[in-house]
């Protein structure tokens, strides 16, 4: 039986490259080589695509690390620096055909001279440019099958601005928020400063709302706090947003995670919880510091466990999502009231982010997991061949 062709492309031009490499390298070893055969398909930080040879010096972290840092694989458990990042030998790459850089991709419509032939695509991609539908877009056009959620739910599941309002007209409980433009700030701060605080208690969380990884999120306690805060999400992002805090200003919110898999019939995992070593999960508590605590299942009540499962469906559908879904939630310590938080149409993962942890306890193993999603996603061509683009 011949072997399906899996393309792994990681990397690319966001601030999650990093962790993309990570969850890339998670995959490439852990998925199935008597079943599939692997075509990794690298993109640098400064977008250039590259395959084979080049690929695999991307994966084995021939290139500038951030800070001299070592990521951690987004286990909020003891772990040592992520070795992937340090020494090639933590990650076995499969031989693949040799060739300098990607050319565009074969189709099934025509060969292109030198063009990789794939028959899915596995993105790993994280943030901007991987998981907001460009890349979807692209995959689409060359009409090659991917794992993941199509061009409007990787869209929409990017943008926490457009996310929340779909929540919203499905019914979903969701914390208020104000969204604000970087124009709208620089313009007028006062304003943008009275129009939160008239809307919102403090404290709140600022964030972009085209990004991931907690990158560029902080946590503003007073007014003091907030104007740095804007600014620095207003780095990586024209839109922003600001959400009040769950749990008010002497407790904090319990932050609750579920893993969703299908297509037009979605499934939820168990559900987990997170408990931060820093004030909330950010970038550094997820991925450089030690001291965070994961438990699974999340020790909450079998209603409120249903609960955070029906939810996580009904976000997922909210958005049109397909394929898988990390959805993420804040629970109220006071009167244990459950506010929908966001999703993550292209979570972390490697074998020990949350995503997989959720469905291994779920009895779904990582390995496992990989074929479930590359079958959902050979799935979907089939529906679309279905539709008519034209009159005739």
């Amino acid at each position: 039986m011949k072997k399906l062709r899996v393309g792994v492309l990681f990397g690319g031009r966001s601030g999650e490259h990093e962790v993309s490499l990570l969850s890339a390298a998670s995959v490439v070893t852990a998925i199935n080589l008597d079943k599939y055969e692997v075509v990794p398909i690298g993109i640098t930080k400064e977008g250039c695509w590259v395959s084979a040879a080049h690929a695999e010096k991307l994966l084995r972290g021939e290139a500038p690390q951030e800070e001299g840092r070592h990521l951690r694989a987004g286990d909020p458990q003891t772990t040592p620096g992520a070795a992937l990042l340090a020494r090639g030998e933590a990650v076995i790459v499969p031989p693949v055909p040799s060739s300098d850089s990607l050319i565009p991709f074969e189709s099934k419509a025509g060969a292109v001279e030198h063009g990789i032939n794939v028959d899915v695509i596995f993105p790993v991609l994280h943030g901007t440019f991987g998981e907001d539908g460009t890349i979807q877009g692209l995959l689409e056009l060359a009409d090659i099958p991917y794992v993941g959620a199509g061009v409007l739910g990787s869209a929409a599941g990017m943008d926490k601005d457009i996310m929340k309002r779909l929540f919203a007209a499905s019914g979903l409980t969701i914390v208020k928020h104000v969204t604000v433009l970087r124009s709208q700030w620089e313009r007028d701060a006062k304003k943008v400063t009275r129009e939160v605080e008239s809307k919102l208690k403090y404290p709140v969380f600022v964030k972009p709302a085209n990004l991931g990884s907690s990158v560029g999120i902080s946590k503003a306690h007073d007014r003091k706090e907030l104007g740095p805060a804007i600014e620095l999400a207003a780095r990586y992002d024209r839109k922003i947003v600001i959400e009040q805090g769950v749990g008010g200003k002497k407790q904090k919110a319990r932050e609750l995670e579920c893993s969703v898999l299908g297509n037009d019939d979605p499934q939820a995992s168990i559900a987990g919880e997170i408990v931060p070593c820093a004030e909330f999960y950010d970038y550094n508590a997820k991925y450089l510091d030690e001291g965070s605590q994961l438990i699974i299942p999340a020790k909450i009540s079998k209603k409120q466990m249903k609960e955070v499962q029906e939810i996580a469906v009904r976000a997922f559908q909210a958005v049109d999502c397909s394929g898988l879904a990390r959805v993420d939630f804040l629970m109220d310590p006071k009167n244990g009231r459950i506010y929908l938080n966001e999703i993550n149409t292209m979570p972390g993962f490697t074998s020990i982010s949350m995503y997989p942890k959720l469905w291994a306890a779920s009895g779904l193993v990582y390995p496992e997991l990989i074929d479930r999603l590359l079958t959902v996603a050979m799935a979907r061509p089939a529906a679309r061949q279905r539709n008519r683009y034209s009159r005739t």
